[in-house]
C-alpha cells in the first residue's frame, strides 16, 4: 500500500530534505523514526528538494508499507510525532493510489519569502531584515515578466542534476503585510535556489538597479552571473503543494 506523508518542518538545523553523507536532513530524519516504530527500513520519496535552512509549511512524501486500517494510520502518526522533535511535524497520513508519486504528481508548488522591513525580534529567524526602501510596484511589474518565460537557467544553482530547466511560472507578486514584505510564486516545478536568486533579482528591481527591460534581458541570458545574489535561506517557505483529488484513498 502506498501512503502519503503530509508534514512541516522548521528547516534550521537541516541540511535540506535529502539525504546528505555526513548531513542531518529531513528525509532521513524520519526514515529513522519509520525504522524505529515498524521495525523495518522504509525509504519515503519528498516531493521536492528544499535547500539547507529552507522550511515547509505543506510537505509531502511517499512510501509503501502493509495495509494499515485508520486506527493503526492514526497510532502511527501518533508515535511519529512523539518520536519526532519539535522541529518537524506530521500533519496527517493518506492512502493514495499503488501509482501515486509525490514528486511527480504535484500540480504546482507554492513558495513564499519574508522580507522585514524594520527589526523582527520575534520573527527574525524566519525573515530576511532589509531596512532599505524598495518600489513593490516596479518589482510587481518585473514579477509579470516571470510568466512569460519557460527557461529560468539565469536564476538557477549552477551543475544541477536535472534533464532541462523549463519551469511555468503561474503566480508571482508581492505584497505588504504589516511590516513585512511577502513574495508568493507559484510553479509547476523549481529549480535549485531558484526563488532565493529571483528574490534577490527582484529586491534589485525595486532599488532602482535593475530596469524591467534589463530583467528580462537577464531571464533571457540564461547566465546566472547575470542575476542578483541568492538571499538567506532561512525566510524562504515551502507554502503549499497542489495535487488531483483522484489520488487520495477513502481510508
Amino acid at each position: 500500500m502506498r501512503y502519503f506523508l503530509h508534514l512541516s518542518y522548521n528547516g534550521s538545523n537541516f541540511c535540506g530534505w535529502q539525504i546528505q553523507p555526513n548531513e542531518l536532513s529531513i528525509q532521513e530524519t524520519i526514515e529513522i523514526a519509520l525504522f524505529h516504530i515498524l521495525k523495518e527500513k522504509i525509504a519515503i520519496t519528498g516531493c521536492g528538494r528544499t535547500d539547507s535552512g529552507v522550511h515547509a509549511t505543506n510537505y509531502y512524501a511517499h512510501f509503501d508499507f502493509n495495509i494499515l486500517s485508520f486506527q493503526e494510520i492514526e497510532k502511527l502518526k501518533f508515535r511519529l510525532n512523539r518520536y519526532l522533535d519539535f522541529n518537524v511535524n506530521i500533519i496527517n497520513i493518506f492512502k493514495v493510489k499503488p501509482t501515486a508519486h509525490a514528486r511527480f504528481d504535484a500540480i504546482s508548488r507554492t513558495y513564499k519569502y519574508f522580507v522585514a522591513t524594520q527589526k523582527q525580534p520575534f520573527k527574525n529567524e524566519f525573515s530576511y531584515f532589509f531596512s532599505r526602501i524598495l518600489d513593490i510596484d516596479t518589482m510587481n511589474l518585473a514579477c509579470q515578466k516571470l510568466i512569460l518565460y519557460s527557461d529560468f537557467t539565469s536564476f538557477s544553482k549552477l551543475h544541477t542534476q536535472v534533464n532541462n530547466n523549463l519551469c511555468n511560472i503561474l503566480y508571482a507578486n508581492w505584497e505588504n503585510q504589516d511590516d513585512m514584505l511577502v513574495f508568493t510564486i507559484t510553479a509547476n516545478r523549481f529549480l535549485r535556489n531558484m526563488v532565493r536568486s529571483i528574490v534577490g533579482t527582484l529586491i534589485e528591481v525595486g532599488l532602482g538597479k535593475i530596469s524591467i527591460d534589463e530583467f528580462s534581458k537577464i531571464i533571457e541570458s540564461k547566465n546566472r552571473n547575470n542575476a542578483g545574489v541568492s538571499v538567506p535561506a532561512k525566510a524562504l517557505f515551502l507554502f503549499d503543494i497542489k495535487y488531483e483529488k483522484e489520488l487520495f484513498l477513502p481510508i
